[in-house]
């Protein structure tokens, strides 16, 4: 359960980051794009074989790479939008209320087990998400103008497609490479955008946007890495794992927002954050 733990705690830290990104002014699609390039070296140097550039593109997972490059530039975007217009725990909690996709997928396509005990869990940790994300009339009205549901809406619907792809075409015997493939599409991708922005608006690239950016692409490596060696782990279901790492991640990540960034945490807030343990135990015992 070590990767599980690891993944969780590399996750919540590229919601932090996002958060210092708002906090220091710096420019969120260029931090991105570093943090992609970062993410990509940080695969390729894990990955302890000979790299062959031909024999990347003829694996089975290639251009599923190239998709998901592509989604994860996109939904990171949106991400970090999210947390900083909506606040760190919707973001948090938009993403990771996904989870119901890849757990039907694991249903579904792998034949899981479908328990009582698993159903109430999920069903718990759905409603926590919900519960975890409530905000107070007040705070409401603080953040009318800025938020928007778009937001939120689109990175549950992108959050769980990448969480069931990543998973479904990973390779168990090349995860760094299949990761660092990923990220470096995506920091293609990013870096075709920056160079329209520059030519289009006049934007050009700001050093200050290296520092958080190198950061962000460690830890952002760190949690698929993590995640996909916990989802490797024989015996432990994707549907009970992605249970329980994506309502981890809210919870601590509601409880960073209170107590790093000062955000507003209700009562209804902590009886989410309380189901959201009880869930965990559930789906874990289950």
């Amino acid at each position: 359960m070590i990767y599980l733990a690891l993944s969780i705690l590399a996750s919540t830290g590229i919601f932090i980051l996002f958060k210092l990104f708002k906090k220091y002014n710096i420019d969120t699609l260029q931090a991105i794009v570093v943090n992609y390039i970062t993410a990509c070296a940080a695969g390729f140097l894990h990955y302890n074989q000979n790299i062959n550039l031909n024999s990347i593109k003829n694996t089975t997972w290639f251009y599923a790479a190239i998709g998901l490059g592509f989604l994860f530039i996109a939904i990171f975007n949106v991400m970090a939008l999210t947390a900083q217009r909506n606040g760190l725990s919707v973001a948090s909690v938009a993403s990771k209320m996904s989870v119901i996709i890849p757990v039907i997928f694991g249903i579904w396509v792998y034949n899981e087990g479908v328990g009582a005990q698993k159903i109430i869990g999920i069903i718990l940790a759905l409603l926590a998400v919900y519960l975890s994300s409530i905000k107070s009339s007040r705070l409401k009205a603080q953040q009318k103008e800025k938020a928007t549901i778009w937001l939120p809406i689109i990175l549950f619907l992108g959050s769980g497609t990448i969480d069931t792809s990543i998973n479904y075409f990973a390779p168990d015997d090349s995860i760094p490479l299949f990761s660092a493939t990923i990220f470096g599409f995506a920091f293609i991708i990013g870096c075709a955008v920056l160079l329209y922005k520059s030519v289009k608006f006049k934007k050009y690239f700001s050093p200050r946007s290296i520092p958080l950016g190198f950061a962000l692409g460690l830890v952002n490596y760190a949690s698929i890495f993590f995640l996909l060696k916990a989802l490797r782990i024989e015996g432990l279901e994707s549907s009970a794992l992605f249970t329980i790492n994506n309502v981890a991640i809210v919870a601590i990540s509601t409880l960073v927002g209170l107590l790093v960034f000062g955000e507003k945490i209700s009562k209804t807030n902590w009886v989410g954050i309380s189901l959201a343990l009880v869930s965990i135990v559930l789906v874990t015992l289950a």
